[in-house]
């Protein structure tokens, strides 16, 4: 028998993946052939022809719904088991969790509707349509995806076994090989619902062929590409009916790339308006031991969130931009915090989950240890029920500062004034601020999403828009603050058939902090 090193890079491939298909943890893999996880992740996908993570045959049927599910009705969805009813299962690198599709599908079509899923995979939203009594069309650029879809998709079930739904017909999903860029095959205005979850640029490849796979594509040039998905998607979506998509954001030089705001951007520039803005937590970041102080050390958020935006295909032509008429009053000032006894470790990733209670005691605690000291930082509130005046903040230059604290109280409630006034304001004060922020200090800007008119007005992406005009701001870390004392919503009585009765609008639970870093170039 050969060494390992005597291996040729085809015995090599073959001889991972036998390890592969006998079980072998990656992590192992990895350490018997000196491989990195991403040569694994290549080999498999290079040999297959398609991303899995175990090349084992498919999983038998235990049940074929999640036991005890409940709809969400808030703004942050977390799913501690990505969940495993039916053939699904997380072989599929970068599927998501079925409990997505599930809500999306529930809330916004009803049985016998047609769900469009153009970037099929291994087909999470496809099976979900199955189940859920829904037509479906999912395609993929990857023939070997639609293959295992395919698959996966071959189970039986007797209507019977879901007594209360008034259709008695399976509808068998239409699976095709297409690109998503290009659906001139489907009719205009003939799909109900898209359900889908677009790679993100190209940080998982899902195929070993690069000339037409958006996941081979980097940042700029998959967005470009994006825009054709999103016309194509408004073209064939009915008026008044909704797009779901998951995107994430990733880091470039440690810092935050926010992809999930610029691709937010690429769909609303495509005519649609934006119905929801849905916070998705990860679960698989580890908070303690290496990672707890790595992330200490180097001063960085571990990624865990990602943006569930649902999109919504105007019935008829609406104003953009255009939050109210109604115009407020907006002032600053500095508040000093001092906190005190706070005997608990620091956030290490970019969700931060507090007692409502201690809500922003911790958010202080949190911010000022990381990025600042007792002495080095100041606090500005913007607040709607104070008069404005052209802020200045020359009485505070006694030092430079290395955080400066800007937080949003005004986005608190249902607003009453003009978006562009607020967002202009917010660039002017910044613009000072800049004035006594040290180099490689640190800006920190809290803002939430909020509803107007049915319609969410994303003011953490518009506020990262206006501030990419500052040259020296460096956007290092997007943080996802909510608590973990919502009260439970009534979700009893729920008709998955018949969801007239559900609130048509999800509850906003979540803010944003944006930390930006000031540097000399970027």
């Amino acid at each position: 028998m050969k060494e390992i090193r005597e291996l040729s890079e085809e015995e090599l491939m073959r001889a991972i993946l036998k390890d592969k298909e006998m079980g072998l943890p990656d992590n192992e893999i990895g350490k018997k052939y000196g491989v990195s996880y991403k040569y694994i992740e290549k080999i498999i996908t290079r040999l297959k022809g398609v991303n899995v993570s175990s090349v084992n045959k498919r999983k038998k049927i235990k049940f074929l719904e999640p036991p005890n599910f409940n709809l969400e009705e808030t703004s942050v969805w977390s799913f501690k088991q990505r969940g495993n009813w039916a053939t699904h299962s997380g072989e599929y690198r970068g599927n998501f969790s079925p409990y997505i599709p599930r809500n999306i599908i529930l809330r916004y079509s009803r049985p016998g509707e047609m769900v469009l899923d153009m970037f099929c995979g291994g087909g999470t939203t496809a099976i979900e349509c199955k189940l859920l009594g829904r037509r479906c069309i999912a395609s993929d650029i990857n023939e070997k995806a639609i293959e295992l879809a395919r698959e996966n998709l071959a189970f039986n079930f007797k209507p019977l076994q879901f007594p209360d739904s008034p259709f008695r017909e399976i509808f068998e999903p239409e699976l095709y090989v297409k690109d998503a860029r290009d659906l001139s095959w489907i009719e205009d205005e003939s799909i109900d619902l898209i359900c889908t979850h677009p790679p993100y640029a190209n940080i998982i490849q899902y195929t070993d062929n690069a000339e037409e796979d958006l996941s081979f594509l980097d940042i700029e040039e998959f967005l470009r590409e994006m825009q054709k998905v999103a016309k194509e998607s408004f073209r064939v979506l009915k008026p008044g009916r909704q797009c779901a998509l998951l995107i994430g954001d990733t880091r470039r030089r440690k810092h935050v790339i926010p992809l999930g705001f610029l691709l937010i951007d690429v769909y609303l520039k495509a005519g649609f308006k934006l119905r929801e803005l849905i916070i998705k937590r990860q679960h698989n970041c580890k908070t303690t031991g290496f990672w707890y102080d790595k992330s200490i050390r180097n001063n960085f958020l571990l990624l865990a969130h990602e943006y569930l935006p649902v999109f919504e295909k105007p019935i008829k032509e609406k104003r953009i931009g255009q939050v109210s008429n109604k115009k407020s009053s907006l002032n600053f000032f500095r508040a000093k915090i001092t906190e005190k006894d706070i005997k608990q470790p620091l956030e290490t990733t970019t969700v931060w989950i507090f007692p409502e209670n201690k809500r922003n005691t911790l958010l202080s605690y949190n911010l000022i240890k990381r990025y600042a000291s007792e002495d080095s930082y100041i606090k500005i509130l913007i607040d709607k029920k104070l008069t404005f005046k052209k802020a200045n903040l020359e009485r505070l230059k006694r030092a430079p500062y290395q955080l400066i604290w800007i937080d949003s109280k005004a986005c608190e409630e249902e607003i009453g004034f003009d978006e562009n006034e607020y967002l202009d304001l917010m660039l002017k004060i910044v613009k000072e601020a800049m004035d006594i922020l040290r180099d490689k200090g640190y800006l920190a800007i809290g803002t939430k999403d909020v509803r107007e008119n049915g319609i969410i007005v994303p003011f953490a992406k518009l506020i990262t828009e206006k501030l990419s005009e500052i040259k020296t701001l460096w956007l290092k870390e997007i943080v996802i603050i909510t608590s973990n004392d919502e009260k439970q919503l009534d979700k009893a009585g729920y008709d998955r058939f018949n969801m007239s009765n559900i609130n048509p609008f999800l509850k906003i639970v979540h803010s944003y902090l944006l930390i930006y870093e000031k540097v000399k170039n970027l």
